[in-house]
C-alpha cells in the first residue's frame, strides 16, 4: 500500500485477540467499549427483528452514558473454557438475536490478583505507548527523507522502489498472515496437548520458506516490477527518464529483500501475541525508524541535498539502499530477545498433519480475494500518479500525503479496534447481536470525537502544515504546499475510511471474510473508476490531488455498502445515535474552520505565502484556535464522547490513573 501501512504488530494484534481464551468459570461479561469504559445499563434494548416465537422486542431506550473505570487490556481472559453464557454458565447457552438486554451481566468471579492486574495494565500501556512512539518516529523518518531526497525525480525513484517490498509483503503476504496464521496458532494452542508448540514450529518453518521463495522471485523480477509500477518513467539511454528508471531498478534490488524481514517480523509478532507478549512488536518498528533517520541524516551531511538521479553519487545510492534495508533487518532482530523470553526456540520442521494445509487454504481463500483487490487498486493509482506529471507532482507527493493521512487513524482507530474486536468476536459467536451493535456504535463514536475535527481541520490547514514541515533541504515551499494540499484532500475522507475499517472488523468478528472481500472488491472497482476519471479530466499537475479525492469517495462507497450488509446481519447499528453524535461533532468544527480561514487570509498579508513562516503562523494560531473552539463548542453542544474524553484525560494525567 502507498507509503507502507500498519506495522505487522498493529495488523496481527487485533486478530490475536479475536479468539480470546474464555475463562473456565462464569464471569462478568466485559463491557462493550475500549479499556477504561463501563457502560451504564440501559433501561431497555434495541433488538433486531424478532424471529417467530422469540421474545418480543422491548421498548426503545435512551442513549447510553459512560463512566470511566479501571483500565484492563483487551483479551485479558483466563484459561481455556466455555464462552460466557455457554454451557455451564448462567445463560445456559448462546442466545439468539433476542438475547439478553445490553446491560445484562453474568455472575462474576473474584477480581484478579493485584500483581496480575498491574502486569496487564503495564502491558496495555506498553502497547499504547509503543504504537504512539512508532508513529511519531515514523513521522520524523518521513521528514528526514523529504529533506534529503525531496519530492522530485530523486524522491520518486526512492519512494517507488521502496513501495515494492511494502506492497508485495502487506498485500500478498501480510493479509494472509494476519488473517490465517494468528487464529491457527490460537486454535492449536487450545487443541493440542503441547499447547500448539509443534504446530507453531511447523507454521514458522512454512512461513519462512514461503517468504524466502517470494523474496528471491521478486528480487529476480526487480526490473519488470519497476516497469509494471512506473511504465511512464523510462526513456532513451542518456535521458533523465532513463537515469531515473535505472536508479529505481538499483534501489529495487536493495529494497525487495525487505519482504523476508517484514514477514519474519510478522511471524514473530504472531507467536508473541498468542503467548501474551504484545508490547515488543509495537516497539520494534521504532528501531527501524531510528536507523533510517540516522541514515537520512548521514546522507545529507555527506552527500548533500538537491540531488537528481543523474547527479547523485554511487556512495549516496548505496547509503540509502543499504541503510533503508538495514532498518527493516534491525526491526526483525530486535524481536528475537522477546521471542526467546517467551520460550520459543525455532526448530525447522514441516510434517503437517492431514487436513492442516487444507485448513489454511480454506481460511486464506476469501482473504486472498480482498488482498488481490487492494493490490490491483494500488497498482492503478501508482501507475497514474507516476504518469501524471514528470517531477514534483508525482508519486512522491501521493505517497507522503498518504503517510500523513494514516497518522490520525492509526493513533485513534487502531487503538479502538484493538479494544473492541475481542468483545465483538465473543458476542458474535454467542449471537448477542445487540451487544455487537453496541460495540460498533461505541467504537465509531469514540474514534470520531478525534477523527472528525482532524479530518476537517487538516483538510483546511493541510497546505500550511506541510509548508512548515517540508520547506527545507531538497523541497521548496511551493512543492511542500502541494503535498499539503493532497494531504488535506486525503484527510477529508478520514471518517468514511475509519467507518469502513470498523465495519470490516465487525465482519471479521463473525468470521465472515467473504463479505469483507466483496466490500473490498466494490471499493477497488469504484476507486479505479474514480482515479481514471480524475486522470482524464484534470490537468496533469492536479491529477495526484484528484487521486486523493477518488480514494475518499471509494471509501465512502465502501461505507455505504458495508452499512447495508451489516444491517442485514445484526438488524440495527444504532444509526440514530451515531448520526446524532457525528452531526454534533461536525457542527462543533464550524467556528474553528471560520477562524482558521480568517487567520490564513490575514497571515498572507503579513508574511510571504507560501513559506515556512506563513505555515508556522497559520498552524500555531489558526490550528490552535480551531482546536480550542472545537473544545468549547463540543461542551456547548453536549457531545458526550468529548466530555468523557476530557474526564478520562484529566483522571490519567491528574495522578488518579494509576489507582487501579
Amino acid at each position: 500500500m502507498p507509503g507502507g501501512g500498519p506495522s505487522p504488530a498493529e495488523t496481527t494484534l487485533p486478530l490475536a485477540l479475536k479468539w480470546p481464551a474464555p475463562p473456565t468459570r462464569p464471569h462478568r461479561s466485559p463491557p462493550p467499549g475500549p479499556p477504561g469504559w463501563r457502560r451504564v445499563p440501559r433501561t431497555s434494548d434495541y433488538a433486531p427483528p424478532n424471529p417467530a416465537g422469540s421474545a418480543p422486542a422491548q421498548p426503545p431506550r435512551p442513549q447510553p452514558t459512560f463512566t470511566p473505570t479501571p483500565a484492563r487490556p483487551p483479551g485479558a481472559a483466563g484459561p481455556p473454557g466455555p464462552p460466557p453464557g455457554g454451557p455451564g454458565g448462567p445463560g445456559g447457552g448462546p442466545r439468539g438475536p433476542a438475547g439478553p438486554a445490553a446491560g445484562a451481566r453474568h455472575a462474576g468471579t473474584p477480581a484478579p490478583a493485584a500483581t496480575q492486574r498491574s502486569s496487564l495494565i503495564r502491558s496495555s500501556a506498553g502497547m499504547a505507548v509503543g504504537t504512539l512512539v512508532s508513529r511519531g518516529t515514523g513521522f520524523l523518518r518521513t521528514l528526514v527523507l523529504v529533506y534529503a531526497v525531496g519530492i522530485g525525480a530523486l524522491g520518486n525513484a526512492y519512494n517507488n522502489a521502496n513501495t515494492l517490498p511494502n506492497t508485495v509483503y502487506y498485500l500478498m503476504l501480510g493479509g494472509i498472515f494476519t488473517s490465517v496464521v494468528v487464529p491457527l496458532l490460537v486454535r492449536a494452542a487450545r487443541r493440542d496437548p503441547d499447547r500448539g508448540e509443534a504446530y507453531a514450529q511447523r507454521i514458522f518453518t512454512l512461513g519462512a520458506l514461503a517468504l524466502l521463495a517470494v523474496t528471491v522471485l521478486a528480487t529476480l523480477l526487480a526490473g519488470p516490477l519497476v516497469h509494471l509500477y512506473a511504465p511512464s518513467i523510462n526513456g532513451p539511454p542518456g535521458s533523465h527518464l532513463a537515469a531515473e528508471h535505472n536508479l529505481m531498478v538499483v534501489w529495487a534490488y536493495w529494497f525487495i529483500p525487505q519482504i523476508f524481514f517484514y514477514g519474519m517480523s510478522s511471524l514473530i509478532g504472531a507467536i508473541l501475541n498468542t503467548r501474551g507478549r504484545f508490547a515488543a512488536p509495537m516497539w520494534a518498528p521504532v528501531v527501524n525508524n531510528l536507523v533510517v533517520i540516522a541514515v537520512g541524516a548521514l546522507y545529507f551531511v555527506t552527500v548533500g541535498t538537491n540531488k537528481e538521479p543523474w547527479t547523485i553519487s554511487p556512495a549516496g545510492v548505496q547509503l540509502l539502499g543499504i541503510g533503508t534495508t538495514l532498518g527493516v533487518i534491525a526491526q526483525t532482530v530486535a524481536l528475537y530477545p522477546s521471542l526467546r523470553a517467551a520460550g520459543f526456540r525455532w526448530r525447522p520442521t514441516l510434517g503437517f498433519r492431514p487436513g492442516e494445509v487444507s485448513e489454511m487454504g480454506r481460511m486464506a481463500g476469501w482473504m486472498s480475494v480482498y488482498v488481490i483487490t487492494q493490490w490491483a487498486g494500488n497498482l492503478v493509482v501508482q501507475i497514474l500518479a507516476n504518469s501524471a506529471s514528470a517531477g514534483v507532482n508525482g508519486y512522491s507527493a501521493y505517497s507522503i500525503a498518504w503517510q500523513l493521512f494514516q497518522l490520525p487513524y492509526a493513533i485513534v482507530g487502531i487503538s479502538v479496534i484493538t479494544a473492541l474486536l475481542p468483545r465483538m468476536s465473543e458476542h458474535a459467536s454467542a449471537r448477542r447481536y445487540s451487544l455487537v451493535r453496541d460495540d460498533f456504535s461505541i467504537g465509531v463514536r469514540l474514534a470520531s470525537v478525534i477523527v472528525v475535527p482532524a479530518a476537517i481541520y487538516l483538510g483546511v490547514l493541510g497546505g500550511p502544515i506541510a509548508e512548515v514541515l517540508f520547506s527545507y533541504g531538497s523541497t521548496s515551499a511551493v512543492h511542500a504546499r502541494y503535498v499539503g494540499e493532497v494531504f488535506g484532500l486525503f484527510s477529508l475522507g478520514l471518517v468514511p475510511y475509519m467507518l469502513t475499517q470498523l465495519q470490516l472488523r465487525v465482519f471479521y468478528s463473525f468470521q465472515d471474510s467473504r463479505t469483507a472481500a466483496f466490500v473490498g472488491f466494490l471499493i477497488m472497482v469504484f476507486g479505479i473508476a474514480a482515479a481514471l476519471t480524475a486522470e482524464s479530466m484534470l490537468p496533469a499537475a492536479q491529477v495526484v490531488a484528484g487521486l486523493a479525492v477518488a480514494y475518499g469517495l471509494a471509501n465512502l462507497v465502501g461505507t455505504i455498502a458495508g452499512w447495508a450488509l451489516l444491517l442485514r446481519r445484526v438488524g440495527s447499528l444504532d444509526g440514530w445515535a451515531i448520526a446524532r453524535s457525528l452531526t454534533r461533532m461536525h457542527l462543533a468544527t464550524v467556528p474553528g474552520v471560520v477562524f482558521a480561514l480568517a487567520v490564513m487570509a490575514g497571515a498572507a498579508h503579513v508574511v510571504h505565502d507560501p513559506s515556512p513562516a506563513y505555515g508556522l503562523v497559520v498552524t500555531v494560531v489558526g490550528g490552535g484556535g480551531a482546536i480550542a473552539l472545537y473544545a468549547l463548542c463540543s461542551r456547548s453542544l453536549r457531545v458526550a464522547e468529548f466530555g468523557f474524553l476530557m474526564k478520562t484525560m484529566a483522571a490519567r494525567f491528574g495522578g488518579r490513573g494509576g489507582q487501579h
